[in-house]
């Protein structure tokens, strides 16, 4: 396997960059947002040029991230690790910090220079009153350019993640390929959603406040192959 994060995530959609890579469920709010690998590098490439093009971020900066599980949850962090910057969830000094529009009172403990709100609205709506001493994510993110090239090798934390993220893919039984249901309020770590189903080119079913009821039909319409236990 690839030796860092950005490489796992490209060679985990080569052979079929259009297949849903990604599908986000809410059932309180009824939002199905689903990404192919395509449309997610897509993301996941703005968000890395706008932190080392606007920002003007180096390898090793550290980045704060205040996110659920979420498909923008996935490219803000694919695109931290693509810029090899340094993500971290304990509150400090950072360079950058993304957070969402329900915990900006615990985003105000994170000195940071640059400062993103995402409102997690469906179909990516902008926020509408961007808080002070904030930019939309969804906003910034669109004005940048659709491909990036990652510098070679792994970043500071990609080590560490992978090896983390490879066995628990083992502990959680992800097989290659599959089609992996995820509760989000009991995976709330990314190394379990997002890079444990990565490093076995496994897509993602990641619901939020999932409905037992609907359980039965999601299995079947998103030919599920694997349920987080």
């Amino acid at each position: 396997m690839a030796d860092n994060i950005a490489r796992v995530f490209a060679d985990a959609i080569a052979t079929n960059p259009t297949r849903p890579l990604l599908t986000w469920y809410d059932d309180a709010s009824g939002d199905r947002t689903e990404l192919s690998g395509a449309t997610l590098a897509n993301w996941v490439a703005k968000t890395a040029n706008l932190l080392v093009d606007e920002v003007g971020l180096a390898p090793g900066t550290p980045a704060g991230v205040l996110l659920p599980p979420h498909w923008q949850t996935a490219a803000v962090l694919l695109g931290c690790w693509s810029a090899k910057l340094s993500v971290v969830d304990t509150a400090g000094d950072v360079d950058v910090l993304f957070a969402a529009a329900d915990r900006l009172d615990e985003a105000q403990s994170w000195p940071a220079d640059e400062r993103y709100a995402l409102g997690l609205s469906p179909m990516a709506a902008p926020l509408r009153q961007v808080p002070p001493g904030f930019a939309d994510y969804v906003v910034e993110v669109r004005r940048h350019g659709d491909h990036f090239t990652p510098q070679p090798g792994p970043g500071p934390v990609d080590e560490h993640l992978l090896s983390r993220a490879q066995a628990r893919a083992t502990e959680l039984g992800i097989e290659p390929g599959a089609r992996v249901l995820v509760d989000a309020s009991r995976y709330p770590d990314p190394v379990d959603w997002l890079l444990a189903p990565l490093t076995r080119a496994a897509t993602v079913v990641l619901c939020a406040n999932p409905d037992p009821a609907r359980l039965a039909t999601r299995l079947t319409s998103e030919k599920v192959t694997h349920i987080l236990p």
